[in-house]
């Protein structure tokens, strides 16, 4: 179910874009601090640093990204590592995060995150709705004495 006030925010925000190689990048202010970084076609060796780097290029004003990877034909074993560095990241600078997968992504996750750490969503409204209801990202866990 589609939240009509939501899609009226997301429209009313203007788009940043950015074409690299096999990968075309949007980002969408929903709020100030809330930001959905999206991304279309491939990403592979050759462009994921540039995705985390295009997500993380505000950091500093954001404290929710919602990264929509549901347009993302092909998916690389790089994506996973940028995935995962953009967990290392936004936990370094307390920005929550949600991930909304494409199929090609799902496939990857399954294989390199069987334990489903990284905080997947299975709608852009889900992971807007309550950025809290997603698991923590890194959790510090005090050693036993």
């Amino acid at each position: 179910m589609s939240n009509p006030d939501l899609s009226v925010a997301v429209q009313a925000q203007s788009d940043e874009t950015r074409d690299c190689h096999t990968a075309h990048f949007v980002t969408r202010r929903v709020q100030p601090d809330t930001a959905i970084v999206s991304a279309h076609g491939e990403i592979d060796a050759a462009n994921s640093q540039e995705f985390v780097d295009y997500a993380m290029r505000h950091a500093t004003e954001l404290e929710r990204i919602v990264v929509d990877l549901s347009g993302v034909e092909f998916f690389g074993t790089a994506g996973f590592s940028a995935l995962h560095t953009l967990n290392v990241r936004t936990a370094g600078e307390k920005i929550e995060w949600a991930l909304l997968p494409s199929a090609s992504v799902s496939r990857l996750l399954r294989i390199c995150d069987p334990d489903a750490a990284l905080p997947v969503c299975d709608s852009i409204e889900t992971a807007l709705a309550d950025g809290k209801s997603t698991k923590p990202l890194l959790q510090l866990v005090p050693e036993s004495s």
